[in-house]
């Protein structure tokens, strides 16, 4: 047994020292240069990079924004996914197209998506004529402080199919006898989701709400494209403040933003866990 665990290193070298030089070194040297004050002979200046990152404007614009849209967009994945696996599994074998028209837009390329949704928000696109029948004005979607609504309704159109597979593949385990049970004692839809199907989902319902927590962070990609590099105060994110930076080539202020950020995340993680932790120990 101890001559198979050693040949099984010999497979595992290759990508364990891919990681080392891609990922670990960077991480470190970034962590190096995040304290240095960007001059030839790179002197170190602590922490004086971070207290002058968190005092600029654009910084702390780009990091409430982007906490703002992430905690709009990761509670819908959450919800609207475990709904529609829980219609999902009433269809049984039926269901099958529909997890297949859920998935697809994960699959087809942010710049095609986002041909669509400019065509739907656009002055007088789809979304403004039925704003129109309902007698109410149209709305400056694409240009205004509401790009927040298409932004956020298009993250959640294309991740949505993902998290609907992940909670369908969880819900499978979940014995049908207890649903049974449940409708013998008059226990409606709503019930049966809250008390038999979430806590006995649960460690899966938690990795779904991280992932969408991590992928409402990939926003920008889509508010570049419509936004461009500096777009309305609402939209204006994080990753504006360290792609702008990049581009003027001030290295500093883009690893000093990026591991403040990290260090917030991993410290919302944390808390998560905890919280996670306490409540498994409590059962």
């Amino acid at each position: 047994m101890f001559t198979k665990k050693k040949s099984l290193w010999l497979f595992l070298l290759p990508g364990l020292a891919g990681l080392l030089l891609f990922h670990l070194v960077p991480f470190l040297g970034g962590i190096y240069f995040s304290m240095t004050d960007g001059t030839i002979n790179n002197n170190f200046v602590w922490f004086a990079n971070y207290q002058r990152v968190f005092a600029n404007a654009a910084f702390q614009k780009g990091m409430r924004n982007s906490l703002e849209l992430s905690l709009l967009s990761a509670p819908l994945i959450f919800v609207l996914s475990f709904i529609l696996a829980i219609m999902l599994k009433s269809l049984r074998e039926r269901s099958l197209p529909f997890r297949n028209i859920l998935l697809m837009p994960y699959l087809v390329p942010s710049s095609a998506l986002l041909i669509i949704w400019m065509v739907l928000f656009d002055y007088g696109g789809v979304v403004n004529r039925l704003v129109d029948l309902l007698g109410m004005s149209r709305v400056m979607w694409l240009e205004s402080g509401a790009l927040r609504v298409p932004i956020v309704l298009l993250y959640v159109w294309k991740n949505i199919g993902f998290s609907v597979v992940i909670f369908s593949a969880a819900l499978q385990s979940v014995p049908d006898e207890y649903y049974e049970f449940a409708r013998l004692e008059g226990a409606g839809h709503v019930r049966q989701a809250t008390a038999i199907t979430l806590p006995l989902v649960l460690p899966t319902a938690f990795l779904v709400f991280v992932l969408a927590w991590v992928n409402a962070f990939k926003i920008f990609k889509e508010v570049y494209f419509i936004g461009g590099a500096y777009p309305r105060d609402e939209v204006y994110t994080l990753q504006h403040f360290m792609n702008n930076r990049f581009s003027k080539l001030e290295y500093q202020d883009v690893t000093t933003a990026a591991y403040s950020f990290a260090v917030i995340v991993l410290v919302f993680f944390a808390m998560l866990y905890m919280r996670k932790g306490v409540r498994g120990h409590d059962r």
